[in-house]
């Protein structure tokens, strides 16, 4: 593998890939290329925003007099991508005028809601691929000298089964996948790719009327929200471990207010301020428990059961049977508001619900409350 298609990711040499968008213009350059040349290609050279060029063999080919589709299979290198070895097709056609056409068929999602950058109704291809997919065509236009107008519909026949397991139905795209990259070129696990998705994730949110949402880590925070507490996942944000990007953008959009509900094994660390939950990040749960407990007057031989526990719900265990679970909640709620004030500054209000599985509700902060009533009102 030549060295510049990896990269070196938490001490670890990774491969990467390339997009959903640079496989569709790879295949509509391919597809236009047949069409007007009339010869068979095998593989198909593309060069990606990044500076990047790929050479990707072009599968399922088929043509008609006025048409040719083919393929593109999709390689994500190391990253843990759904959409890692389908086909992306293109199918080019003649068309009256001088115009390129681009539209979206079979497994690729059309927009239902406001905040994304397509308009509703529109298929579910970003700006970057669209002009990546036009861009190419447009070269095998010049080349073969011809100035009639062409058709491209991009497809991939598994995107409406893999929609599923990604964000679209939350971001409202209804009937399949979208066409992504801004690059062209896939990064294993990038941070970015997942920050990007919970600031479009809240943007749909907003632009669609909704000034106030719950804010959640993961699936434990989901589930709360909505099984034990009732409420609207609907109007909820999956974080992951990026609190603090996650509060950046809603002051940066404009949101009115959010609030945060998670495990007390995520939430806790925002008692000392640490903003990214992840454990490589940083690992604080034991020792803010421990010094919380402390204030609260637990003698050192409980100082030192909690040091010694594995998971925040053995420490919980300790503090209800000493009898300073309240205590201790009490002051680390109450730093927990002081850094999600900072974070926050004055424009957005802010708020947290922390729970574990056993003891249900732990703490909340004083906006809590009038948080949650004020995202119930939006509710639809």
């Amino acid at each position: 593998m030549e060295e510049q298609n990896m990269v070196w990711k938490n001490q670890k040499r990774l491969r990467t890939g390339y997009t959903t968008g640079s496989c569709a213009a790879a295949a509509a350059k391919a597809a236009a290329h047949m069409l007007l040349a009339r010869e068979t290609v095998t593989q198909i050279s593309l060069l990606t925003p990044k500076g990047v060029r790929l050479y990707l063999d072009v599968e399922e080919i088929q043509y008609g007099s006025e048409e040719v589709c083919c393929a593109v299979r999709k390689d994500s290198g190391d990253d843990p991508d759904v959409t890692n070895g389908v086909l992306v097709y293109a199918k080019v056609s003649f068309a009256e005028g001088g115009g390129l056409w681009l539209d979206g068929g079979e497994g690729i999602g059309r927009v239902t809601k406001k905040g994304l950058e397509q308009a509703v109704g529109e298929a579910a291809i970003n700006k970057v691929p669209r002009r990546m997919i036009l861009e190419a065509v447009e070269e095998q236009r010049r080349k073969f000298h011809y100035e009639g107008g062409l058709r491209i519909l991009i497809s991939i026949p598994e995107g409406k089964a893999l929609a599923e397991k990604t964000f679209n139905p939350r971001l409202g795209i209804a009937g399949g996948i979208s066409v992504l990259g801004t690059s062209g070129i896939v990064e294993p696990m990038s941070e970015k790719a997942l920050t990007d998705t919970i600031y479009l994730e809240m943007k749909v949110l907003k632009e669609n009327g909704h000034n106030w949402c719950y804010v959640v880590p993961g699936n434990y925070g989901s589930d709360f929200l909505t099984h034990t507490l009732g409420y609207d996942g609907g109007l909820a944000v999956k974080c992951s471990n990026y609190i603090g990007e996650t509060i950046d953008d809603a002051v940066t959009l404009g949101m009115q207010g959010i609030l945060l509900i998670g495990h007390v094994g995520k939430l806790i660390k925002l008692a000392a301020g640490v903003m990214n939950t992840h454990s490589r990040q940083a690992d604080c749960r034991l020792e803010v428990l421990t010094a919380h407990a402390a204030l609260a007057g637990a003698s050192s031989r409980t100082a030192a059961s909690l040091m010694k526990c594995v998971t925040t719900a053995e420490a919980i265990h300790i503090l209800k049977q000493e009898g300073l679970l309240s205590a201790v909640m009490e002051t680390v709620m109450e730093r927990i508001e002081y850094y999600l004030r900072q974070r926050a500054g004055t424009s957005l209000q802010i708020g947290a619900l922390v729970f574990s599985q056993e003891e249900g509700i732990l703490g909340a902060t004083p906006l809590a409350e009038e948080i949650r009533i004020q995202i119930q009102k939006g509710e639809t």
